[in-house]
């Protein structure tokens, strides 16, 4: 026997607390820093790479 579950039940058993939702957003903000950061990177050196080919 299955049973349902509606919707209301479901958003309101599963909540977090303000504290962890900040430190959740503070997470992904500093990982994508990361992560632009480190594409920057690796875009500036392809960028580099391709003007001293050009330059030969």
């Amino acid at each position: 026997m299955t049973s349902v579950i509606s919707l209301g039940e479901l958003i309101m058993d599963n909540y977090i607390f303000f504290d962890d939702a900040l430190h959740m957003l503070v997470n992904a903000f500093l990982g994508s820093v990361a992560v632009l950061m480190a594409a920057s990177g690796i875009g500036l050196a392809v960028i580099e790479s391709i003007e001293k080919t050009s330059d030969r």
